[in-house]
């Protein structure tokens, strides 16, 4: 046994042998192999930060125009807001003088069938000149009647109470109209009531 105990030890001497030399191989290739330089490590690290750098620069234009953009947006939407309310501030009011006008309309009707003397078509002439510049003042705040008889039936701004058939009015026109609508700067603040034929 002590020869085989021998044998073994000396198994183990050539094995502890055999890691030293491998050990030794490894430091002087770690020795051999090229340092790295610290001026190349800075390199590479500027040029990853001048990329950082980039990136983010391009980031903040990006935000930049985005926001730009939307002050641009806002702007518009402000602006468009305002000439609205500038242009239907009177939309109200407008709604209230209609009634006037209705009741001009309908008086100069009345006197026009009970004309009798000079004195009833004055007067008949005096509500005709007031109606027209009544109509005449509300079209310079862009006040239109709409509703005319002959006219294609639309009912964005017209309201039919009823079909019928009438000569001389082509189909889907208006054959009658009950009382006349109006736009506001193109916006309908009363549709016209009318007939229409069929």
């Amino acid at each position: 046994m002590t020869i085989q105990n021998e044998n073994v030890q000396e198994e183990l001497k050539q094995e502890e042998i055999q890691a030293e030399v491998v050990n030794e191989e490894a430091e002087q290739e770690e020795q051999n192999a090229p340092q790295e330089d610290p001026l190349a490590l800075a390199q590479v690290r500027i040029a990853e930060l001048e990329a950082y750098i980039a990136e983010a620069d391009k980031r903040e234009q990006d935000i930049q125009l985005r926001a730009q953009a939307e002050i641009q947006n806002i702007r518009r939407r402000t602006e468009q807001d305002v000439e609205k309310a500038h242009k239907f501030a009177l939309e109200k009011f407008s709604k209230e003088l209609l009634n006037v006008v209705d009741n001009l309309e309908r008086g100069l009707d009345a006197l026009d069938k009970a004309v009798t003397d000079e004195t009833t078509q004055a007067l008949v002439d005096g509500v005709e000149m007031t109606h027209k510049e009544f109509i005449n003042t509300l079209a310079k705040f862009g006040v239109v009647a709409i509703g005319e008889v002959g006219e294609a039936f639309n009912p964005e701004l017209h309201e039919a109470i009823s079909m019928q058939p009438a000569e001389g009015v082509e189909s889907n026109h208006i054959s009658t109209v009950l009382q006349k609508g109006y736009t506001l700067h193109g916006r309908v603040i009363r549709p016209a009531m009318v007939m229409v034929a069929n």
